[in-house]
């Protein structure tokens, strides 16, 4: 089965296909020749994703998928949430996006997050969403250089590192993102047989 990966970004594209590999190929927008800026203009996670799933489906008709993720700061009303890309403005700029999270978070002691990851799939015709938590906490100063976006400044309820101390490897087990995408995975499984 094929499938396109309705995402600009590498690293979500490399995470995704590492998940997946022996269920699905994973086709990228640059395999189908697309470079379009997909709008992600609604308000909940849920929203984007589908946009996105819907637009590959509608102008290029493959079947697809395609994700958004936000962190959720419990003190912060949840925020950044759906707007965790452009936290800073509209730049997609992770370092500064950590940097206002950090300055918000200064002197706060509750600082429970969580990361929620939500995939449409559009398949033969029907949509379908799965969607993975990972709760965890802000931490006080940026750890660690693997990963990407917020990964230097969360750290997962159970663990000591943040995601991007513990690397890719473990991250890949554990993430929201892994968690949503093994629920696809599975469905995606059960749905070949």
């Amino acid at each position: 089965m094929k499938l396109v990966f309705a995402t600009n970004n590498q690293h979500k594209l490399d995470e995704v296909r590492k998940i997946t590999a022996g269920y699905a190929e994973i086709i990228s927008l640059s395999d189908i020749d697309c470079h379009d800026d997909i709008p992600e203009t609604a308000d909940t996670l849920e929203g984007n994703a589908l946009l996105k799933a819907r637009y590959i489906k509608e102008k290029f008709g493959y079947d697809c998928f395609a994700d958004d993720t936000g962190l959720e700061v419990e003190v912060l009303n949840n925020a950044p949430g759906v707007y965790s890309a452009r936290y800073s403005g509209t730049e997609h700029d992770s370092e500064a996006n950590m940097n206002k999270l950090l300055s918000e978070m200064n002197h706060k002691e509750n600082r429970k997050a969580r990361f929620r990851t939500v995939i449409a799939l559009i398949l033969d015709g029907k949509e379908y969403t799965f969607d993975g938590i990972v709760n965890g906490s802000i931490t006080t100063e940026k750890r660690g250089d693997s990963g990407f976006g917020y990964d230097p400044i969360f750290m997962p309820d159970t663990y000591t590192q943040t995601f991007a101390e513990m690397g890719n490897d473990t991250k890949n087990q554990i993430s929201h993102r892994a968690k949503a995408v093994m629920k696809l995975t599975l469905f995606l499984s059960d749905y070949n047989c």
